[in-house]
């Protein structure tokens, strides 16, 4: 099982003399299979929330839990593992290699997974390709995609590796209305049939109404859930 448990999580950032405290002794639990969108105005803590299970920072006290383990108590080996093997990520920015092709950077995140053939790791690559719709695009590299293509890589590559738990910052942000539900139509299916938890920072109304839960943050504190 790997349920998230967040316990007294609080996230301060120092500016100059100034404290901001992005979270506020956040409680939550969120269920293996779940399928979950974090929504609230710019600046309610949202990302600060998906980086902190997702290992990308670290509270200031409090702690996340998943499938019972402290994540932040992890060695750097066990910490990369966590990111490689139990999380995929989707960031408003894309994070992709511009050197490397679509192909390329979709394949990357599978280089750590030796238990999988060279045929196995093709196959999950030209799977994700053809459900996200970049058949045509295999050899382009990121500057020579819109911003649209380029949000369907990160997709692709965040669940090329069939991750049990996927992190996505505003998935839907840089999609059309018809590209983005397909997108959503893909993670749907993939929670149904896997068993993936989604847990999304995002205050689009097709993501939130497809939600089985919405946790609403305000000004770093749970408002409701």
């Amino acid at each position: 099982m790997n349920g998230i448990r967040i316990e007294g999580l609080c996230k301060d950032y120092r500016l100059g003399r100034t404290v901001v405290r992005a979270l506020k002794s956040v409680d939550l639990e969120i269920k293996s299979n779940s399928f979950v969108c974090v929504a609230g105005p710019s600046g309610s803590g949202k990302t600060t929330l998906l980086n902190m299970i997702g290992l990308i920072d670290t509270p200031t006290s409090g702690s996340v839990r998943v499938g019972g383990t402290d994540i932040q108590a992890l060695s750097e080996r066990l910490r990369t593992r966590y990111r490689n093997r139990t999380l995929g990520f989707i960031f408003q920015t894309f994070n992709l290699l511009p050197v490397l092709s679509v192909y390329e950077n979709i394949h990357l995140p599978l280089i750590l997974h030796r238990e999988l053939s060279k045929q196995e790791k093709h196959a999950r690559v030209m799977e994700l390709v053809e459900a996200v719709g970049l058949d045509e695009h295999l050899r382009h590299k990121p500057f020579e995609l819109s911003g649209g293509q380029r949000q369907r890589v990160a997709i692709a590559r965040a669940l090329v590796t069939h991750p049990l738990i996927v992190l996505a910052d505003e998935p839907t942000a840089n999609l059309d209305s018809v590209t983005g539900n397909e997108v959503l139509e893909l993670m749907e299916r993939i929670n149904r049939t896997r068993g993936t938890t989604f847990l999304f920072s995002s205050h689009d109304p097709s993501i939130m109404q497809r939600a089985a839960r919405i946790i609403r943050l305000h000004d770093g504190k749970v408002e409701a859930a």
